[in-house]
């Protein structure tokens, strides 16, 4: 261990959150999360008995980060994001399957009921995740449960102890309806996802409706709620100084000095388009701020043109995102495509002062291929650089998981709209 990681390691807080380990090439080899980060970083370097595994990877650490959050459950959500972005080699190395769990619900069911797997199935049930501890998303259900309660099993319409606790919505003794009891698990859902701050906000606006209407039953539920959520409220802590330093934001440094900003881009904007064959045309907006994803703000789109033309779709989709000033204006916009989709916008985020780069995917796409992105130019005579970053790389990997997400966001969109059109 170096003089500077010995001097580092005595600042940890006393507090929940995520570290980095990383080695001499700066590259983030493991992702992990501790109720107090003080304790269990020093563990790594502590004289005690490890397994091989573990002893391989203290050897490799050169340099270790992390990431101050509110709760242990924040630190959760967030271990997930990080470890989707990095892939980090010692994650992998030191998990089996049975430590990698998924959230399962089958919203199809007329009564669904949560349980976890290790495995996802192409079944059209809910997965959320994967997280990356069992026992940890494990506790994290059973604190929400007593927010928004689920059966755990299938239904049979059986009173149980968990009824009488109120851990199951009671439907067994008529205290709600698979109708109602849907609503509520689509809020759990949404938590899950990382929508939490507008679920609150949904939540007390509902809330007062009701109120309004003397509906007081059910307004009283929805107190119930948004006090249970607030009480868990999640919002990630960023000083300035970590904002500048710490591992995970490395990318949006490399960001910063690639497009000679000003400023590191604090919030990024990821476009996609998905179709069949110019049949429901549609796209999606994710945001991700500071480097992590915040699905409360992510947008989805239907084209008015519903046009094989993936060129104008994006001015069309730029066009309408600009006219939306109450949401906040990015300081990056990367769009899934090459010179043809950065050319059609790039006049529209000019005007609004927001620099823009595509991911060209022609080519190689496996995973070891560099990260290719094309960055307008007005030097070049064909008007665009051409970078081509190794994939290993800190901005690669946050370009790869960026448009990975804005991929995913269209596609399920998508897929929504075509199963509505095939029941037509």
């Amino acid at each position: 261990m170096t003089d500077a990681l010995k001097a580092k390691l005595k600042t940890l807080p006393s507090a929940p959150g995520v570290y980095f380990h990383k080695n001499k090439e700066g590259e983030i080899i493991y992702v992990g999360k501790a109720a107090v980060l003080k304790n269990r970083v020093r563990q790594y370097f502590q004289n005690t008995e490890k397994d091989p595994k573990t002893t391989a990877l203290v050897k490799e650490i050169y340099d270790t980060d992390w990431i101050v959050v509110d709760t242990e459950m924040d630190a959760l959500f967030l271990e997930s994001e990080m470890i989707k972005r990095y892939k980090p080699k010692w994650n992998i190395l030191l998990r089996d399957d049975k430590t990698v769990s998924y959230v399962r619900i089958d919203m199809k069911s007329e009564v669904p009921y949560v349980s976890m797997t290790r495995q996802p199935l192409d079944d059209k049930a809910t997965y959320i995740g994967p997280f990356y501890a069992k026992t940890t998303i494990a506790t994290a259900l059973r604190i929400l449960r007593k927010v928004f309660p689920y059966y755990d099993r299938p239904y049979d319409g059986k009173k149980t102890l968990n009824t009488d606790l109120g851990l199951t919505p009671g439907i067994e003794v008529g205290r709600s309806t698979p109708a109602e009891y849907k609503k509520n698990l689509r809020k759990l859902i949404r938590y899950l996802e990382g929508d939490r701050q507008k679920l609150i906000s949904d939540i007390e606006k509902e809330m007062k409706v009701e109120a309004k209407l003397n509906h007081f039953e059910r307004a009283t539920e929805l107190r119930n709620q948004y006090f249970g959520l607030k009480g868990l409220k999640k919002k990630i802590v960023f000083s300035d100084k970590e904002f500048l330093n710490i591992s995970s934001d490395q990318a949006l440094l490399e960001l910063q000095k690639m497009l000679s900003l000003s400023n590191p881009p604090r919030r990024i904007e990821g476009y996609d388009i998905s179709h069949q064959q110019g049949s429901n045309v549609v796209a999606s907006m994710v945001v991700f701020v500071n480097g992590v994803s915040d699905r409360s703000e992510y947008r989805k789109f239907k084209l008015r043109r519903q046009t094989n033309d993936d060129v104008n779709n994006m001015r069309e989709i730029i066009e309408r995102r600009l006219k939306h000033q109450e949401w906040d204006y990015p300081n990056l916009v990367i769009l899934d495509g090459a010179e043809g989709q950065v050319n059609a916008v790039k006049d529209l985020l000019k005007t609004a002062n927001i620099p823009v780069i595509g991911r060209d995917k022609s080519g190689d796409h496996t995973r070891n291929a560099s990260v290719h992105i094309v960055i307008p130019d007005d030097t070049e005579p064909s008007g665009f650089r051409s970078v081509f970053l190794p994939s290993d790389s800190h901005v690669a990997k946050l370009i790869a998981r960026i448009d990975d997400e804005s991929h995913r966001f269209a596609i399920t969109y998508h897929r929504l709209l075509q199963r509505k059109s095939l029941l037509k």
